[in-house]
């Protein structure tokens, strides 16, 4: 289960990992894709990745209905 969803919305955004908790979940969307951290538990939005033309893994690449899911399974979710 997801504790907590963190929407990142701009490149540098992201929450400091002393904040995130095990399960937790950071899905870059908009240009936040442009800059993909090295941290656990790393989604990025494939569409907002193919309309940047950035180069993500597959594994970490969700559709927005996967992401719409998340988001009703989560506890909170936070647009950051």
């Amino acid at each position: 289960m997801v504790n907590k969803v963190w929407l990142i919305r701009k490149p540098n955004d992201y929450p400091e990992a002393e904040v995130l908790e095990e399960n937790d979940v950071i899905i870059l969307i908009q240009d936040a894709v442009l800059k993909i951290p090295y941290l656990d538990n790393i989604l990025v939005c494939k569409d907002d990745a193919l309309a940047r033309n950035v180069k993500v893994e597959e594994d970490l690449l969700i559709d927005y209905e996967d992401i719409i899911d998340i988001i009703e399974k989560a506890e909170k979710v936070v647009v950051w």
